[in-house]
């Protein structure tokens, strides 16, 4: 099921050159990147990869999502950190590829099944996880 956004807020652009070898830049100048594939999949390495910049995105955007239920929640979230485990591999018996996303939690201080509420609901709110949900892997570990 597609879900419309009502009103966009914000809209980012990036401009991709040479593909997985080449580089990243947005149009504001804020982000331009080199970027190679892993030597795990080899590449040189000598870059960023598109893995990393979605990792990146998504533990940004989870943690954004975190704070906000945790203040509706009335609940003290310092310290804590989210990261995003972001894997590549092939699909459909190597026909293409696919992504599977690992979010690892760390709430300090705050009870176990208390921050695994609050992560389910950041989950709920984080836009990349509702871009992601039904598309691909995505797994909530609370640390």
């Amino acid at each position: 099921m597609t879900v419309a956004v009502e009103k966009v807020l914000y809209t980012a652009h990036a401009t991709a050159h040479g593909g997985r070898d080449g580089k990243v830049a947005s149009n504001d100048g804020k982000l331009d990147v080199v970027v190679a594939p892993p030597a795990e999949m080899g590449g040189s390495g000598n870059g960023t990869n598109p893995e990393q910049l979605f990792a990146a995105g998504y533990a940004a955007c989870f943690q954004s999502a975190l704070m906000v239920v945790a203040r509706r929640a009335r609940a003290d979230v310092s310290g804590s950190t989210v990261t995003a485990e972001v894997g590549i591999g092939p699909i459909n018996g190597g026909a293409g590829y696919g992504l599977e996303v690992a979010l690892v939690v760390s709430l300090p201080g705050v009870e176990r099944a208390a921050a695994e509420d609050l992560v389910a609901k950041a989950h709920e709110v984080c836009p990349y996880s509702n871009a992601t949900r039904g598309n691909i892997k995505v797994d909530l570990k609370v640390a």
